[in-house]
């Protein structure tokens, strides 16, 4: 097999280049631009493209596939030349889907904390011993790729993005799964550049309920209302299954669950989390294992990358880094960080990067998200909204948006960095939220400043 990545050092194109060239297919790829660490993994395979840039002479008869990222563009040279040779043609949930249809298919979906769902099931199930085949939007520890793909393992657990599929396939990558078993965690209007009303949203929710599998069973979080109403309008023929908060307890900034006459100690926190537990709970519970094994396996789980990951720490300060860039995640995460830490000044650091985050109109979604923050800073950088064509917004109109009364709005990435060398430390917990990375800051040199 000889398989052409066009747009290779995407998060996901890269994985699972890298996870088709571990099973000896042959692979070759191109991008117009690679970041870190996309390029230096494909470069520890073989796999880095020796120049950057489009070339439709990459694309001959000798191939057998080519696999299309959202980075490109339609009208793409090579996609062009693809088209015109008649080589087969997929995005990379069709190609995920064609390797797992003789498979048992678990999707994890939802606004948030799927990426954190698919992690927890992977994880348990590894300690547990039980393969699967896998595909998750973050590196997770003790994996070696984001993908995994083979001929034996009788499971598939896809994380299931509601983005848009390719630039020629416009419909959300996870229609495309058609899960035996799935699971939604909560529905929060997102990707306002695609779906342009709530209803809009809403609809692709149904449409993938309605992708199950006849006899499959879905599990969703009933505290989401909004959710519970579709789920409870969904087809006879699958079997549904609620999941809430569970019991728990917070002691010297360690979260226990407590179940019966338990009490079992978590390396994560934070409500959404334990919510997320819940759900990671029963689709493991779907794939033979026992709560006595899950609850087990859990306690070493220490989360995804990016998602409440301690940058550096001493013993009088804390900084986290989380992908949190929705209005609903956001405030979930600074939520749980100041539940953990009651008695510790709290400060707040968002970066809008998203073409939601950086819309005018959108801007009001946030309004009390930040509430938590004894201190809270925004940032966002102008020129991310030339790159997505977006009118500009002032710092006024974002202060507006958030309605937090002394929020610090920065919009050059070395006054936000000054700022921050210039706060007091001691007895606070830093939270840098963001999709994007600041305009080039390096958070680990500056946590470990800050903690230094």
């Amino acid at each position: 097999m000889r398989v052409h990545f066009i747009a290779i050092g995407g998060s996901a194109m890269h994985n699972l280049a890298i996870a088709l060239h571990k099973k000896g297919v042959e692979v070759s790829g191109s991008d117009d631009e690679i970041f870190e660490p996309s390029k230096s993994r494909l470069a520890n395979y073989g796999l880095l493209p020796g120049q950057e840039g489009w070339d439709a002479s990459r694309i001959t008869h000798n191939l057998d596939a080519v696999i299309l990222g959202m980075h490109a563009k339609a009208d793409n040279p090579e996609l062009l030349e693809a088209k015109r040779l008649g080589i087969t043609i997929f995005s990379y949930p069709e190609y995920l889907y064609e390797q797992s249809k003789n498979k048992k298919r678990v999707v994890i979906g939802g606004s948030h904390g799927k990426t954190t769902i698919t992690a927890m099931i992977l994880h348990v199930l590894q300690v547990s011993g039980i393969d699967c085949d896998y595909m998750v939007g973050a590196q997770l520890e003790g994996f070696e790729v984001m993908v995994k793909l083979s001929e034996t393992a009788p499971v598939m657990i896809i994380e299931g993005d509601e983005y848009l599929t390719s630039p020629i396939d416009l419909r959300p990558k996870f229609h495309l799964y058609h899960p035996d078993i799935a699971l939604l965690s909560g529905i929060a209007w997102d990707h306002i550049n695609v779906f342009p009303t709530f209803e809009n949203y809403l609809d692709q929710f149904r449409i993938f309920i309605n992708k199950i599998t006849p006899g499959g069973t879905l599990i969703y979080c009933s505290e989401d209302k909004t959710l519970q109403n579709l789920c409870d309008c969904s087809r006879e023929d699958i079997s549904i299954q609620p999941y809430d908060l569970p019991q728990f307890t917070i002691t010297h900034g360690q979260t226990s669950l407590l179940i019966k006459d338990q009490k079992i100690p978590l390396q994560i926190f934070g409500k959404h989390n334990l919510l997320n537990v819940n759900g990671a709970r029963l689709i493991c519970n779907q794939l033979g294992v026992d709560d006595a094994t899950f609850y087990s396996a859990i306690q070493s789980f220490k989360g995804a990358s990016k998602r409440l990951e301690v940058v550096a720490k001493n013993e009088h300060t804390i900084v986290f880094k989380d992908f949190a860039h929705a209005p609903s995640k956001v405030s979930a995460t600074l939520t749980a960080v100041r539940e953990q830490f009651p008695d510790r000044k709290v400060v707040a650091c968002l970066e809008l990067h998203t073409f939601s985050s950086l819309s005018k109109d959108f801007l009001d979604h946030y309004k009390g998200t930040l509430d938590n923050a004894d201190l809270a800073m925004v940032y966002f950088s102008p020129h991310a909204l030339q790159l997505k064509r977006l009118p500009t917004i002032t710092n006024e109109q974002v202060s507006a948006g958030f309605g937090k009364n002394c929020l610090e709005v920065y919009t050059d990435s070395k006054k936000l960095l000054e700022r921050l060398y210039q706060e007091d430390w001691k007895n606070t917990v830093l939270l840098m939220m963001s999709s994007g990375n600041y305009d080039g800051i390096d958070l680990k040199l500056m946590a470990d400043q800050i903690c230094g």
